[in-house]
């Protein structure tokens, strides 16, 4: 059974940083795509970006390009968020999710298997 764990949320003052960790277990193949998503109260959940576990290839929303970044570590089967510049409006539970498939990007959380619990980052103005 795969599970995802998520730490590293928190409340941070605009224009500050802060990394998210997904760690994964119960993973039997390499052949699978991480993804981050976040919803905010009231709000849809949204994709903010995704990972290819083989190969490393990344992808963004736009309204995080340039101050998130996403990276893991095979070893431990763990990927990461890194979140700089943050703004109010990056205020939500962030989940990270998993959904089998090395081929395309998939932005509609309703692709995705596996999810983590959620965890929370409030950015204060």
């Amino acid at each position: 059974q795969v599970q995802l764990v998520e730490s590293g949320g928190g409340l941070v003052q605009a224009g500050g940083s802060l990394r998210l960790s997904c760690a994964a277990s119960g993973l039997t193949t390499s052949g699978y795509t991480m993804a981050w998503f976040r919803q905010a109260p009231d709000k849809e959940r949204e994709f903010v970006g995704a990972i290819k576990w083989s190969g490393g290839l990344t992808y963004y929303t736009d309204s995080v390009k340039g101050r998130f970044t996403l990276s893991r570590d095979n070893a431990k089967n763990t990927v990461y968020l890194q979140m700089n510049s943050l703004k109010p409006e990056d205020t939500a539970v962030y989940y990270c999710a998993l959904r089998w498939g090395p081929v395309g990007w998939n932005v509609d959380p309703t692709a995705y298997t596996y999810w983590g619990q959620g965890t929370q980052v409030t950015v204060s103005s």
